[in-house]
């Protein structure tokens, strides 16, 4: 939201009214235990916000030592790391504990909801800083006044809170997601001593020993290293206009996300970008609930804190989230894309750095945790369909492109320079090789009509995979010859099956799916639509239903299959094995190292008009499900706004064939090895 001066004065004169206050309340006794204890360490922590901000206002932020910066990162995070998130408030348990479930869930929202001010203050968003501590001040007010009040006045106030700024909040988020001159990141990137690992501390993220462990290590690779890197993911977003015909010369901006420690690749694709006359935006991963999407961070971000704290609160907008609210948030969001359509119809798209190495994570569910009710659920689903309405009216989805690409961090152990080695050699395997090869793959599946998929092993899975009929196999084809254009690295061949008469069980010892571990995973199919789904997580199989649901269904009911695929690549696979890093590959890399299934939207969601060519000639002509289709009719029913891969590796594996129309099978895998003609040397690195 853009103020004038006068008001700009006043937001001012608010702030500091509000720290004055909060200052005093860390040592006030004019509320009850337990919530005094509640309410004076909350203010203790937005007076260390506030004295943050004041330095960097000042200037004498950035004069402080290495040692200093980390001391007070420290502090800004270390109530929800590790062992004391068991005794602080922003765990919902230890809230409720301490509190009692009458005000436990709504104090720990409030907690949690304060921590995006560390952000405002690093940003120097004062507005955003001040309206924030007002809340805070509304609440302890009502506090105060224990007995005059009920939990529901507390949860009126919330409420009222983010229906009031709602517009505000909106407004920003769309603009720094959208405009290129919110520039707060590309300014660090470009502007630091990038070998001075002080700038890792301008962020006002989480800063732990991976940031600064690859941070160093990208440091010590040769310029011509740092370029190379670049190179490969800035060409890769360039080919997927070339390989779609599209034209990027019309383009003006796009969007890079990362996770902090890659500044000095980042900092040489931004030159790549602008060399293609793209303006970059760089935008932060949410923090507030009302623009979080449950614990996924999409946007720059530092490694988590702690996975529990952002798995408790995943769904904190349970708390104000209701019709009125939903209408209000739709509204908001078309104004704030209406005011700057002229920015976000040149929109070229996304380059993804993603990284992987982190421990597996296996969440534990909270009864004490905030959740949707089924009307919630309902506007939730609503909302994303609203967005993907917007998005394909501003944004234009089927002219842009995009490119993703995946780096170890230091967390993946010992062998974490070896393993960045190996990966970058995985990232620039000679894609000509895999085109030739995975085109004989291509070859005969357009011969089938299924394809049928047997686990083996501790792997239960029994897939019939329906393909699309060819009219003219001369000139058509069903899967796409993917090599390492946007989807780096090679190699796969994909599709989009028939929904009708693709049955069977697919299943998994142990995936990793969203920065989530699931054990036992387990989804039943019929005509396409998954019918019956379980996992192992918990005990309750009630419980491991609804983390399916939630989780990896985006509290759907259900998901069909949007794609069928197989990947190529054996040397990733192998990378995986030699190090003992299967589980902990990102799905990028993972979904090239076996066949998967995605569930949800097709690969071609919102850009199934678009036609699509193999290096062959033919056009791909499975785009469409008959899910996809009612775009056409009903887009509200045609999409759902996800795409989950599932890989199944290789040594999972007994059978993957095509049964031709007459029956009879070409078998492509048999007992974990590539086994088709002219596909031998997939095999060599499993040698």
């Amino acid at each position: 939201m853009e103020l004038s001066k006068d008001k700009m004065d006043g937001i001012f004169e608010r702030y500091e009214l509000a720290t004055n206050r909060i200052y005093d309340i860390k040592t006030e006794e004019d509320v009850k235990e337990p919530l005094r204890d509640y309410f004076q360490k909350l203010a203790a922590f937005l007076t260390l916000v506030q004295e943050v901000e004041r330095m960097i206002r000042d200037g004498s932020y950035s004069s402080l030592s290495l040692d200093e910066l980390k001391k007070i990162n420290r502090s800004l995070y270390q109530d929800i790391t590790g062992d004391y998130y068991e005794s602080s408030y922003a765990n919902p348990t230890y809230a409720c504990k301490i509190l009692g479930k009458k005000y436990g869930k709504l104090l720990s929202f409030l907690y949690t909801e304060l921590r995006g001010t560390i952000v405002y203050a690093f940003e120097s968003r004062i507005y955003n800083l001040t309206i924030y501590l007002e809340l805070f001040l509304e609440v302890y007010t009502l506090a105060r006044w224990e007995d005059e009040f009920t939990p529901k006045d507390m949860r009126n106030a919330i409420k009222s809170f983010m229906y009031d700024y709602c517009d505000e909040l909106i407004y920003t988020r769309t603009r720094e997601m959208s405009d290129p001159d919110y520039s707060f990141a590309r300014d660090i990137i470009m502007e630091s001593d990038l070998k001075d690992l002080s700038y890792l501390y301008r962020y006002g993220e989480y800063i732990s020993d991976n940031e600064l462990g690859t941070a160093s290590f990208i440091n010590s690779l040769s310029e011509e290293e740092v370029m190379a890197m670049a190179n490969t993911f800035t060409e890769g977003f360039r080919k997927g206009f070339e390989v779609s015909g599209l034209d990027l010369s019309d383009k003006t901006n796009m969007n890079i996300r990362y996770q902090i420690g890659f500044e000095r690749v980042i900092r040489q694709a931004i030159h790549n970008f602008n060399n293609m006359g793209l303006d970059t935006i760089i935008y932060r991963a949410a923090y507030i609930a009302i623009n979080k999407r449950q614990h996924l961070k999409i946007g720059y971000h530092g490694s988590s804190p702690n996975k529990q704290y952002d798995y408790d609160h995943r769904f904190d907008k349970g708390l104000f989230v209701d019709s009125k609210f939903t209408k209000r948030k739709m509204e908001a969001r078309r104004r704030a894309l209406d005011q700057i359509k002229g920015i976000t119809k040149h929109y070229a798209g996304p380059a993804l750095l993603e990284v992987f190495g982190e421990e597996l994570f296996s969440p534990i569910d909270k009864p004490e945790a905030i959740k949707l009710n089924k009307r919630q659920e309902k506007l939730t689903i609503d909302y994303a369909n609203y967005e993907r309405v917007l998005s394909k009216e501003y944004f234009n989805p089927s002219e842009s492109s995009f490119t993703i690409i995946s780096y170890p961090i230091p967390e993946i152990g010992e062998d974490y320079e070896e393993i960045f080695a190996e990966t970058v050699k995985v990232n620039t395997l000679d894609y000509e090789v895999y085109q030739a090869v995975q085109q004989r793959i291509i070859n005969v599946l357009d011969k089938g009509e299924y394809v049928r998929i047997l686990g083996k092993g501790n792997n239960h899975t029994d897939m019939m995979v329906k393909l699309q009929p060819l009219k003219d196999k001369d000139r058509e084809t069903n899967f796409e010859n993917c090599v390492a254009d946007v989807n780096i690295p090679v190699g796969e061949v994909f599709t989009s099956p028939m929904l009708e008469g693709t049955h069977g069980r697919l299943h998994t010892p142990l995936v990793y799916l969203n920065d989530l571990a699931y054990h036992d995973l387990e989804l039943v199919f019929e005509d396409g639509r998954i019918v019956d789904y379980s996992c192992k997580n918990f005990d309750n199989p009630d419980s491991n239903r609804s983390f399916i649901k939630e989780n990896l269904f985006y509290n759907h009911e259900s998901l069909p299959i949007g794609e069928f695929a197989i990947g190529t690549n054996t040397t990733a696979y192998m990378m995986g094995r030699k190090y003992d890093i299967a589980a902990k590959l990102p799905i990028l890399i993972a979904e090239k190292t076996g066949p998967h299934f995605a569930i949800g939207d097709t690969c071609y969601s919102m850009r199934e008009d678009l036609k699509v060519y193999n290096p062959d000639g033919k056009e791909i002509i499975a785009r469409d499900n008959e899910i996809s289709i009612l775009r056409k009719s009903n887009i509200d029913k045609a999409y759902f706004n996800c795409h989950t891969d599932i890989t199944l590796p290789y040594d999972e594996i007994k059978e993957i064939s095509a049964v031709l129309y007459d029956g009879s099978r070409i078998a492509i895998i048999e007992d974990s090895r590539f086994v088709l003609e002219g596909t031998e040397l997939l095999n060599e690195p499993l040698d």
